[in-house]
């Protein structure tokens, strides 16, 4: 009886082991699906980066000087100098 104990053990401990490897909270699937999560997440936040980049650049530009409030003001609103003449081309 005694000899058949130990190995009864040490295979339950073993097919536990392995059942949590494969289905346990840290399984190989559920690392495998985090990692892509990670990746997913890494570069959202890579994307969000360059465009915070981009709206502090933009805002710098707006509080220097006057040159990039006058461009959208021509550009997006379609305004003109005293004085000027408005050409649209369209091609």
């Amino acid at each position: 009886m005694g000899n058949r104990l130990v190995p009864a053990i040490l295979i339950a401990l073993l097919a536990l082991f392995h059942a949590q490897l494969w289905m346990g909270r840290g399984s190989i699937p559920a690392v495998r699906d985090m990692q892509h999560r990670l990746d997913e997440q890494l570069a959202n936040n890579a994307k969000a980066q360059i465009a915070n980049e981009q709206l502090a650049e933009e805002v710098r530009d707006l509080k220097e000087g006057l040159e990039m409030v006058e461009d959208k003001a021509r550009n997006e609103l379609g305004m003109v100098k005293p004085n000027e003449i408005f050409v649209q081309v369209n091609k």
